[in-house]
């Protein structure tokens, strides 16, 4: 039987999230996702006003008169949220830990979906599928979703993202909107993510905390990998070490953002210490503008 503290957390994330689909969200996930889930129906000859972006090359070449696609809006969208539960999620430096943040973002765009009659599906994963929810519509599979986020124990502690995204590829054959949410502390998921984009539109959503950016000046500190249990000391003191290791990171991360881009896999950087709404926002209105 699931707590009564689960259950109330639920509900209080089902009512902060929708007020933010409703008041803060409203119409940024619609402008970018209702219209990407079209199916070719025929092409007609292009008239003034018509958008140039939909002329079919293929015809107009053929034919010698400028040709525009003719889409059908497929009925639903299926949103897909790849959730990392890795022990590296469970690391904050103020409010919140970034494990949480990825819960709320997820509810948030759980519900962001189904507000538009969009269905829902769930992968959790460590270095094993965890979890795996179908997607379906509905408000009733979408709190399912936030339970199995909130009240789901992990087996296993350590990353894999490539399994996940294999995995993903097996069972989900319908075109489909996938989020995956994880602070990618990883390595070796690229030829999967690489693979997944090509039948799938791929966003990925990285989390990160202050404090993985910048070592405190507290002198000798004892760090400890959350997945591994390696342990290490590390002199916070000495500024050359706290300038290699804001070195180190920025490279990491700039890497990461350079894979994405070359793949065509579109990145929303959340900072779990700030508000993760405005970055969400911003994300929505610039891929609206691209299309």
């Amino acid at each position: 039987m699931i707590p009564k503290e689960i259950l109330d957390k639920v509900r209080l994330i089902e009512i902060h999230t929708r007020s933010m689909v409703n008041n803060l969200f409203a119409g940024e996930y619609h402008s970018v996702f209702k219209g990407r889930g079209m199916e070719f129906a025929e092409a007609r000859e292009y008239q003034p006003g018509d958008d140039v972006r939909h002329i079919d090359w293929n015809v107009t070449a053929r034919v010698g008169e400028p040709f525009i696609k003719i889409f059908d809006e497929e009925r639903e969208l299926t949103v897909m949220l790849v959730v990392d539960a890795s022990a590296s999620g469970a690391f904050g430096s103020h409010q919140q830990m970034k494990g949480e943040v990825g819960v709320e973002v997820s509810a948030l765009l759980a519900f962001s979906a189904i507000k538009n009659n969009d269905r829902v599906g769930l992968l959790i994963f460590t270095d094993e599928v965890e979890v795996f929810v179908p997607p379906k519509k509905g408000r009733k599979h979408v709190l399912r979703v936030i339970r199995e986020l909130l009240y789901f124990q992990p087996q296993g502690c350590r990353t894999e993202i490539g399994g996940a995204l294999e995995y993903l590829g097996r069972v989900l054959h319908r075109r489909s909107v996938v989020f995956v949410i994880s602070d990618f502390l990883d390595r070796g998921y690229e030829v999967a993510l690489q693979h997944l984009s090509r039948r799938h539109d791929l966003i990925a959503v990285s989390l990160s905390d202050p404090r993985e950016w910048s070592l405190p000046n507290v002198g000798f500190i004892n760090l400890q990998d959350a997945e591994t249990g390696e342990q290490v000391l590390v002199d916070s003191g000495a500024k050359g070490v706290r300038e290699f290791f804001a070195a180190e990171q920025r490279a990491a991360a700039a890497c990461r953002s350079a894979l994405f881009r070359k793949i065509g896999v579109d990145e929303i950087a959340i900072d779990a210490s700030r508000p993760y709404v405005d970055p969400l926002i911003h994300f929505f209105r610039a891929r609206a503008s691209r299309h």
